[in-house]
């Protein structure tokens, strides 16, 4: 008997009806050689402090730092739990086979070993990897199954995190809550947590409110004029916003007032705008966040519902690319995407254009970027249909032509002073139809969309030309940067606190991101339900609990983005097998005992 185990009742259901495994029993379904079983997420932990001593039951100082000779794994203690572990052990031990069906991830990896592991099972294992649950994803990767040792790096790799989470977690947040909470009898009850991720995510939210905080306005003046409804600016030198003091505004203001304005320069360019990425899960939960006010929970939640009803691809993804062998059947795809054949006009009845910047087998792993499945979609709720929405017409966009533009640079002067416009004007919006008003676009959203239309559309100017004009000196202020919301914190998430808008250095940041695309949206929620943070309106704010926490760090490695991204980037490496799992634990456990030392001889 071959025994199958997916990570949730749901799937593994999906895969016994295609496996033709159709007899229902508790916790399993049966049929045609197979028995299809499945976990609850995290069947599987990591055992607690006092299992592995009993020193460590007791919060001390003098028993840090805690690091057991060899870690091991324990069933979480629930009812449920229990019993379906009890099924899956029976089913394993009279295994001829087994075939791990988790998700298709490093997480999916790790729950479904440790199970196996722990049930005893002694007869080969096989490895399902497939990017999406419709009936033809399960099939071909079942005729394509590969044997479960292909896959030990990514067992490694996330192995490496759970243990390195463990034991930093574990140490840091007891010797930080004994250390510091001893100085104020009245604390007694606050534990401070430290993590791996989520205390530099937190360094981050809190220096940002800092910057706020101390941030000192300065004032500048700027100089323009109107001339036939257009706004000229002032040149300046190159980083200087405007006039430094009124004194200088109103020297320059005089200078040109009643002189006529000139055109002394006019300057066309062509330019284009690609379509935008596809999705991978980060810049999914940004533009949820930012079009709708969606946590990156929510969002996670949402597009793994659409993973389950085989509407969408694998969503805990971090690249934005398709293999070539996606290709041919985009087609298929398109077709089965009827609620927006109105969108396709323009690239109907003509073969789908292959960008190096849509298919590129170099970008992509184990997974692609997010894309329909082309399953008709029925049953969705109002925020399904929104996200579902969204993926739909990157896709579409993803084949259409690059918007053609042109930009216009009319340059005039007053006297000796030089100023400047600039317009744009759209010749061809190409996949920016996907995103009008009159498309009927779900996405729609006056507020937060940009460049859909025309910028500051300029009068046709001669270059000679010349007349009156209104000139007004405005004094204006730096303004402190803003703070963080889930959209630009998953983004600094992303790139180790290097705020870019640049795809391509995007692109090269993301290999030492802090935290894996799977795993931000809960570590956000975790500062949350720590009271570390606050939301207002969308913006994030740090509690004075959580301030208080990182004011008492002084180690950087603890707290430091680009730091924490250094350890990422080697965990990634595990899994490409570019480096050692047991050099990245060693390395981890020498800093939690530097850490200790160093934290105990604070006075």
């Amino acid at each position: 008997m071959t025994v199958c185990i997916a990570e949730k009742p749901s799937v593994g259901k999906d895969i016994a009806r295609v496996l033709g495994a159709t007899a229902q029993h508790d916790g399993y379904m049966e049929g045609n050689g197979y028995q299809v079983t499945w976990t609850f997420g995290h069947l599987c932990e990591l055992k607690e402090p006092h299992e592995y001593s009993p020193l460590w039951k007791t919060w001390s100082l003098a028993q840090l730092p805690m690091i057991p000779p060899r870690f091991g794994i324990r069933l979480k203690s629930d009812k449920g739990v229990e019993k379906q572990f009890e099924t899956i052990k029976r089913l394993m031990l009279k295994a001829d086979r087994i075939i791990n069906c988790g998700d298709a991830g490093q997480e999916g990896e790790l729950i479904q070993r440790w199970v196996i592991q722990l049930t005893g099972a002694k007869c080969p294992v096989q490895r399902l990897w497939i990017n999406s649950l419709t009936e033809e994803a399960i099939r071909e990767g079942f005729r394509h199954l590969k044997d479960q040792s292909e896959y030990q790096s990514l067992y490694e790799a996330g192995l490496s995190r759970a243990i390195g989470d463990w034991t930093l977690g574990m140490n840091a947040t007891r010797l930080y809550t004994l250390k510091y909470r001893q100085r104020e009898r009245d604390r007694q009850g606050q534990v401070y947590s430290i993590g791996r991720v989520q205390t530099p995510t937190l360094a981050l939210i809190v220096h940002r409110q800092q910057e706020i905080d101390h941030f000192v306005p300065v004032p500048y003046w700027v100089l323009t004029t109107r001339y036939r409804d257009a706004v000229f600016n002032v040149i300046m030198e190159e980083g200087e916003r405007g006039f430094k003091t009124q004194e200088e505004g109103e020297r320059a203001l005089a200078a040109i007032d009643g002189l006529p304005f000139t055109v002394t320069d006019i300057q066309k360019k062509k330019g284009t705008e690609a379509p935008p990425r596809l999705f991978d899960l980060t810049s999914l939960q940004v533009e949820c966040n930012r079009r709708y006010g969606f946590s990156a929970d929510r969002t996670l939640q949402l597009i793994q519902s659409l993973y389950e009803k085989k509407l969408t691809t694998y969503p805990r993804v971090d690249t934005t690319f398709l293999p070539d062998d996606v290709y041919p059947k985009c087609p298929q795809i398109m077709n089965g995407l009827r609620a927006y054949f109105h969108l396709m006009e323009r690239i109907k009845g003509k073969p789908l254009q292959k960008s190096k910047k849509v298919f590129d087998n170099k970008k992509v792993t184990d997974h692609h970027a997010i894309i329909p499945t082309g399953v008709p979609a029925h049953g969705m709720t109002e925020m399904e249909e929104k996200v579902y929405d969204l993926v739909c017409r990157r896709f579409i966009g993803a084949f259409y032509p690059d918007c053609q533009f042109e930009t216009t640079t009319v340059t005039g002067q007053v006297a000796d002073i030089p100023f400047k416009t600039t317009g744009k004007h759209i010749t061809d919006p190409a996949w920016k139809i996907l995103w009008e008003r009159n498309s009927g676009a779900k996405a729609d959203d006056a507020e937060n969309r940009k460049d859909d239309d025309d910028e500051n559309l300029l009068p046709t100017f001669t270059k000679g030309e010349s007349g009156p004009h209104q000139p007004s000196l405005t004094e204006k202020q730096t303004t402190p940067p803003k703070p963080y919301t889930e959209a630009t914190l998953l983004r600094a998430m992303e790139t180790a606190g290097k705020l870019v808008d640049d795809e391509e250095l995007r692109d090269a940041l993301k290999e030492n991101g802090i935290g894996r695309p799977s795993t931000r949206a809960a570590i956000i929620e975790t500062l949350f339900r720590r009271q570390y943070i606050s939301k207002e309106k969308k913006n994030l704010r740090p509690t004075p609990t959580g301030v208080e926490l990182i004011s008492l760090i002084r180690n950087n490695l603890l707290k430091s983005a680009e730091l924490t991204g250094q350890w990422e980037c080697k965990l990634r490496q595990i899994e490409r097998r570019e480096y050692e799992a047991r050099q990245f634990l060693d390395e981890l456990k020498q800093m939690v005992s530097e850490l200790v030392l160093s934290v105990m001889a604070d006075n």
